[in-house]
């Protein structure tokens, strides 16, 4: 039976060509993506999805489809498909998380010259018949200091052309390595000290709990008079409130986004603000771009459909489907060590290293240090995937080795991530049991045992008697519920770990309780897709 794909959205024509070149058969109906019980209707006949941003891949639309596949987005965001749903049914999404690079970074620069110049004003005011040459005193960009907030593929590329117009670039980024920033030629500094040295701030970071209103009104007040702020990548990253009083006030010269907190943005807090300069997220909006993604997905998608090739997926690790069975238990325990670790940094990765050991070391370990690398970025790296994990982490400087050998320990499988930052290294392992449940049996050299729950606690310190009756006591005081705690320490009165599942996220006052507890020396509320 011939592969049959649906184009629902506006995709170039060369991404027909090349399904009807690779035996794939093709509708091309683009009205589609913007009728919901259409696509219901007509889904169930495809084995492939190709998407931009208008098509919404729901659970309904899911549940209609059982003859798909693939769901292929034109693009890097994938906000637009229900990737849970997609994954329960077996359906894999990609993406082309590079194709539009070069675009957006482009974008940005255009903006940050058209705010230092107020060229969209000018023009206005020009082609209204004024001739308003003393009122549009722009600044310069020769010399100044440009802030990168987020340094990956994009960031990368505008620091750049930035430094090719011989600005002086500082990055602030957890994730880059000193030699990665080296190789860039840009200075590598805390998100502090960026506020206050930059010129300019431009940003190219994804939206995660941690990077939300990133330029919150603090971070915004600490800026340098003068600054300009320029939005291409996310909104929801700076309190659109806030820098709208600090450019009534002229503390920020100008802003230009691209991005806002609700799209399409009809309304907005900085609509109408003193030199304000808005586009409606034209950031990927080129015909080399639209065209590059285009083709990018096509190939893949056809590529699977008639090979069985995976490339880009957000959701499946690139394993052959006898594979998959065994795989999965040490796919999901990869993931919980690296999402364990990766929510305990508190600076750069320099090193990852994981270690197998027993009988996990003669599975596919590509697949399983992918979902480690995975875990650990995806805290910051949102869109971070098992597929993209290992070039993320090369691009950002990061040295990423695996290590193989007979079991040494009391498992028949041992996984152990063992992760060097500029500041510290931090060392979690864990295993599975028959049940396939990942656990968490030792964390920086002291002994737990844990099976991993959706929401748990962890607390590091003195271990002293009194203490977890004194830490539950808290916790309990809260209205939380807790389901097991998992107890460890090195030696008698030395350094001891608690791991707590817990029914629901603890209250941030209660981590402040606990923190407060004698002899602790760390606590985090962590969470844990399992």
């Amino acid at each position: 039976m011939p592969r049959r794909v649906l184009i629902s959205d506006a995709l170039s024509p060369a991404a027909v060509a090349i399904f009807k070149d690779r035996g794939v058969s093709v509708d091309f109906e683009p009205a589609l993506g913007k009728d919901k019980e259409k696509l219901a209707g007509v889904i169930g006949g495809y084995h492939g999805l190709a998407i931009r941003s208008e098509t919404k891949v729901t659970a309904e639309i899911l549940a209609r489809a059982q003859n798909l596949k693939v769901v292929g987005r034109a693009g890097i965001g994938v906000d637009n498909v229900d990737i849970p749903a997609a994954t329960a049914r077996g359906v894999i999404v990609m993406n082309t998380p590079f194709g539009n690079s070069i675009t957006t970074a482009e974008h940005a620069i255009a903006m940050m010259f058209a705010v230092a110049r107020q060229i969209p004003a000018a023009d206005a005011s020009t082609q209204g018949g004024k001739w308003e040459k003393s009122r549009f005193l722009g600044a310069e960009i020769t010399g100044k200091v440009l802030g990168v907030v987020g340094c990956g593929n994009i960031g990368a590329i505008v620091a750049s052309r930035a430094i090719g117009l011989h600005m002086h670039v500082i990055a602030f980024d957890p994730f880059l390595a000193p030699e990665r920033a080296a190789d860039l030629g840009v200075e590598k500094v805390e998100l502090d000290e960026l506020l206050v040295r930059a010129d300019f701030i431009t940003l190219h970071t994804p939206m995660t709990a941690q990077t939300r209103n990133i330029l919150c009104a603090e971070a915004l007040a600490r800026t340098k008079k003068g600054v300009f702020v320029i939005n291409c990548a996310r909104g929801g990253l700076v309190d659109e409130e806030a820098l709208r009083a600090l450019l009534d006030s002229g503390h920020v010269a100008g802003a230009a986004f691209d991005v806002f907190s609700k799209e399409p943005a009809k309304e907005n807090p900085l609509f109408g603000a003193p030199n304000m300069v808005c586009t409606p997220h034209l950031g990927a909006s080129t015909a080399e771009a639209q065209e590059n993604v285009a083709l990018q997905i096509a190939e893949q998608m056809a590529d699977y459909l008639t090979r069985g090739a995976i490339a880009n997926a957000v959701n499946f690790p690139s394993i052959a489907a006898e594979e998959a069975g065994r795989l999965k238990p040490f796919v999901a325990l990869a993931d919980v060590l690296g999402a364990f670790v990766g929510q305990m940094l508190d600076s750069g990765v320099v090193k990852a290293t994981i270690v197998y050991e027993g009988a996990v070391a003669e599975l596919k370990t590509k697949a399983l240090t992918a979902s480690a690398l995975a875990g650990l970025l995806r805290p910051v790296l949102e869109d971070v995937s098992v597929v993209s994990a290992a070039a993320v982490a090369k691009e950002r400087g990061i040295v990423v080795d695996e290590v193989s050998r007979a079991a040494e320990a009391d498992y028949e499988s041992l996984m152990s991530l063992i992760v060097e930052t500029q500041a510290r290294t931090l060392r979690v392992s864990g295993t599975v049991f028959h049940d396939g449940r990942p656990r968490i049996v030792e964390i920086d050299g002291v002994d737990v045992d844990a099976v991993v729950a959706p929401f748990m606690l962890y607390v590091s310190n003195e271990d002293k008697p009194g203490f977890i009756g004194k830490l539950t006591s808290v916790v309990g005081a809260a209205g939380v519920n807790i389901a097991t705690i998992s107890l460890g320490r090195d030696r008698e009165g030395g350094a001891a770990a608690s791991l707590i599942a817990v029914d629901a996220p603890l209250p941030p006052a209660t981590l402040t309780l606990a923190g407060a507890l004698t002899g602790v020396k760390r606590v985090k509320a962590l969470r844990f897709s399992v």
